[in-house]
């Protein structure tokens, strides 16, 4: 893929309505799972549209961070290097945490975090993602609860770029190569 536009419109895998029903389903199984304590930690860029819904149908007090990762540069592929690009603001020991992730592919990215976050000593660590793709992972990592699992196909939409592009889209899509 080259880095402009795609000329063929991206085909549309999940719909909006699809999307907003399943983080419904999500914030409630967090707080029936978590109910007096939750922290959760978003991955950016990505996972930030997903973590706005998310949060606004979650009741009652929960606190939350962020933290920047990345395995890609501009392409669609996993370097396999992970880079730190930002920490957390806040200390997570003793805290229940919930990873928020947009898509778990590889498993690098996730993998590292979770082993990172691991060690600053949270009571609890689990994850969620809004996207699985089984097909890609190279690394086994735990997901505690996936949204939706997908093909091995590129997607944007809903906060996920291809070279910073087409995240505003409502919509979850694949691009065309």
């Amino acid at each position: 893929m080259s880095n402009v536009f795609m000329s063929a419109p991206p085909e549309i895998l999940l719909s909006e309505d699809q999307i907003q029903k399943r983080v419904a389903e999500l914030a409630l199984q967090l707080r029936r799972d978590y109910p007096a304590e939750l922290h959760l930690v978003a991955v950016l860029k990505g996972a930030f549209v997903f973590l706005s819904d998310l949060i606004r149908q979650i009741p009652g007090d929960l606190s939350l961070d962020f933290i920047a990762a990345s395995s890609y540069a501009q392409g669609t592929t996993t370097s396999g290097q992970v880079r730190l690009l930002n920490d957390l603001d806040t200390a997570i020991e003793g805290k229940h945490v919930v990873i928020v992730e947009d898509i778990v592919d590889s498993g690098t990215t996730l993998g590292y975090l979770q082993q990172a976050l691991r060690a600053r000593n949270p009571r609890s660590l689990a994850t969620l993602c809004l996207l699985s793709k089984p097909a890609r992972r190279q690394i086994d990592v735990k997901i505690d609860y996936v949204g939706f699992t997908i093909d091995d196909r590129f997607v944007v939409g809903y906060g996920l770029d291809y070279a910073g592009r087409y995240r505003n889209l409502p919509h979850i899509a694949a691009l065309q190569s």
